[in-house]
């Protein structure tokens, strides 16, 4: 299994364009599969789109090494696309949401984390029935290239309202992950052929308190902290209202309560097993909303 062709689902999610570019770099033949029809630009993306062209397989056709950056929750609908085209190893990402939302206040959070639960337990028994090699990998906060849906967020709100609020002393300890070390540790547990049918943690390369995490985005915006302290009572009105606005929908009063929780996860051997070294948290221009992206 070391040819150069991968099968890669989720690739125009943020982590999955990141796997694009440096599969594309390292010269992987790619087999990108998409919801929607894409152009065919890139002499080593061969652009597929889902359900329509994506059941037609030549007998000769093979693809044995995957990528899911999509929520491994969508898997399962592709497991007979995985079998046609006779996968034999792949990469997926889940999230230590489940482990972080599992007692959380709100119901939403509670059942996103069981769906991570029931979909790594589904993937697992599917494999092992058709012998294909899986390898989990679990994020913390993804964040990077203005795109994600966390640190990108708080950015756009410190930009609109000039403040960020905080519930209690915001000392709960988190470690960030950069979208392109999730895309890294993603081709690096795919290339370790050793490792098979496990599960990792991956994390940033540093470990800091909520509070510090708000202040370096401040930072990283040429803004002086403006943090205010405000009691949950309030937090709870703050959040009703903001999620009459779509880009805070998803925003719950949980985020307060966890603000001062520790998500803190071991990454030890993730970086033994496969020499992956992350980051520490620093964001650069191009991880900021760009100006048509923030309101």
């Amino acid at each position: 299994m070391n040819n150069k062709h991968i099968g890669l689902l989720g690739a125009t999610s943020l982590v999955g364009e990141c796997i694009l570019n440096q599969l594309v770099s390292d010269q992987w033949r790619i087999t990108a599969f998409s919801r929607q029809t894409r152009q065919q630009d890139h002499p080593q993306i061969n652009w597929i789109q889902l359900n329509v062209t994506s059941g037609k397989v030549q007998n000769n056709d093979k693809i044995a090494l995957w990528i899911c950056a999509a929520p491994i929750w969508t898997l399962p609908e592709h497991f007979s696309l995985l079998l046609a085209w006779r996968a034999q190893r792949i990469v997926m990402l889940s999230s230590t949401s489940r482990f972080s939302k599992t007692e959380s206040i709100d119901p939403d959070e509670q059942a996103i984390a069981q769906q991570l639960i029931t979909a790594e337990k589904t993937v697992e028994t599917w494999a092992a029935k058709h012998n294909i090699e899986w390898i989990i990998l679990r994020p913390t906060l993804i964040y990077g290239l203005g795109r994600d849906k966390n640190i990108s967020e708080i950015a756009r709100f410190i930009l609109r309202f000039g403040f960020f609020p905080l519930f209690g002393p915001a000392q709960g300890l988190r470690q960030p992950i950069h979208a392109k070390d999730v895309s890294t540790a993603c081709i690096l547990a795919l290339n370790t052929l050793n490792l098979k049918n496990c599960t990792y943690n991956l994390t940033g390369g540093e470990t800091l308190t909520y509070r510090e995490m708000i202040k370096r985005i401040f930072s990283a915006l040429n803004k002086d902290p403006r943090l205010i302290r405000i009691p949950f009572w309030f937090f709870r009105l703050t959040i009703t209202v903001l999620r009459w606005f779509p880009r805070y929908r998803n925003w719950s009063v949980a985020m307060a309560k966890r603000m001062n929780q520790d998500l803190v996860f071991d990454c030890l051997k993730t970086q033994r097993d496969i020499h992956f070294s992350p980051r520490p948290f620093t964001l650069s221009r191009e991880d900021l909303p760009s100006v048509q992206q923030r309101f």
